[in-house]
């Protein structure tokens, strides 16, 4: 699958979710808690606030990924692109 095909999906299958859990919850459902076996009470709100870091931490190691291509390409600019070399 390319990289614009698995992002496409991405994309798709997110806003389906979203979707889906907006039908289930509303804003009033925010502050909801339950325990959490390891960290104790948690709210609805931190565990959505959980899964939009999550997701952004996958794009974090899409773009390190793809910025990689690019180690020779940007010549002696490289030193001014700290991604070129991130892990």
């Amino acid at each position: 699958m390319a990289a614009g095909s698995n992002s496409d999906h991405f994309v798709i299958t997110r806003q389906t979710n979203l979707a889906q859990l907006e039908s289930l919850v509303s804003e009033n459902d925010l502050g909801r808690e339950c325990r959490h076996p390891d960290f104790g009470v948690v709210s609805l709100s931190q565990l959505l606030a959980t899964w939009v870091a999550h997701d952004l931490n996958h794009w974090d190691q899409i773009v390190k990924t793809m910025a990689k291509n690019y180690r020779h390409a940007v010549g002696p600019w490289r030193e001014y692109l700290p991604i070129i070399d991130a892990q």
